[in-house]
């Protein structure tokens, strides 16, 4: 029987952090700033979105007119702005993510050091 779940399917959405993941976040400079982009995973998305993905922009910060700006000039099209993952959410991309080993608890400690590495 197929699955009624679009992350089943491998069709769920794709959720890619703002700072530090796709624009250059040296600290926050107010809600009209957003950094230069991170060209690699600018490409990535334009990727996913030339080949029809579903993908969102999963923040903290509110959806502020400077963002909008900003993914149109860098990924040449407004994705969704949201705070909140749901169960559709295939992946995410994201510089704070520590990576759960699924069912066990177990860590990736490179994970963690890069978390919690002070500059």
């Amino acid at each position: 029987m197929a699955s009624d779940s679009p992350r089943e399917r491998g069709e769920g959405w794709i959720g890619v952090d703002l700072d530090g993941t796709l624009a250059y976040y040296d600290g926050f400079k107010g809600d009209d700033h957003v950094g230069e982009p991170i060209e690699p995973m600018v490409r990535r998305v334009r990727k996913w979105l030339r080949e029809g993905k579903d993908v969102r922009l999963l923040t903290a910060r509110k959806p502020h007119p400077a963002i909008r700006r900003w993914m149109v000039e860098h990924l040449g099209a407004l994705i969704p702005i949201t705070s909140t993952k749901d169960r559709d959410m295939q992946a995410l991309y994201d510089d704070r993510v520590v990576q759960v080993e699924r069912n066990t608890g177990a860590v990736r400690a490179e994970d963690e050091a890069q978390v919690w590495a002070k500059d």
